[in-house]
């Protein structure tokens, strides 16, 4: 039978060394080693690097996707519902650096692989933005010119782009609120219809 902590632990610690070396360079016997488990231990529960790498996504971003649509399910207004996006998903890369550098660049680099695979958390995550800016438009808050799937990636990108400040020693001073704020600001200038900017 399978431990579930055991399992846990690989997750952390192939998610830390994936952060320091990268995908394609990390290999099982490094992942076993900051795990602090025996190399075969790993396959009794993966298939290979890349089904560890899928893990991580699912289920660290799954944590996420989670607790981000527990929030969202309290709130109707589009404006604060993207603001609870941002928060949520800053505090997390915040709290989890390893994991941010992870989303960050290798999302990209193995960004081939994580399209064959289809049932995964990450389209989840951002389609959780999606939704929120098709809802903001029902409202008639948001311009109905701007197209959900493309602001999705802006928005996102943009989160991933100035989640990198904590691990950077000119802009780690920075907390979640003012990123969030700074961002939001921004964001929402661009898509808000001209009245209800004006009424902000």
């Amino acid at each position: 039978m399978k431990d579930i902590h055991k399992h846990s632990k690989i997750i952390t610690a192939a998610t830390k060394v994936f952060a320091k070396k990268g995908f394609f360079n990390a290999r099982i016997s490094d992942i076993a080693k900051e795990a602090k488990v025996a190399d075969g231990t790993i396959y009794l529960y993966f298939n290979n690097k890349y089904d560890i790498l899928i893990s991580v996504f699912e289920e660290e971003i799954g944590k996420i996707v989670e607790q981000i649509k527990k929030s969202l399910a309290e709130e109707t207004d589009p404006r604060k519902m993207l603001e609870i996006f941002a928060t949520k998903h800053l505090q997390s890369m915040k709290k989890n650096k390893n994991l941010a550098e992870v989303i960050q660049i290798e999302l990209r680099q193995t960004n081939k692989l994580i399209k064959d695979y289809r049932n995964n958390k990450f389209s989840d995550y951002t389609d959780l933005v999606e939704e929120i800016i098709r809802l903001g438009q029902k409202q008639n808050i948001y311009c109905l010119d701007v197209e959900p799937g493309i602001a999705k990636r802006i928005f996102f990108g943009a989160l991933e782009e100035v989640s990198r400040v904590w691990n950077t020693s000119i802009d780690g001073h920075y907390t979640v609120d003012e990123i969030s704020g700074q961002l939001l600001k921004i964001f929402l200038s661009g898509i808000l219809l001209p009245e209800k900017n004006a009424a902000r």
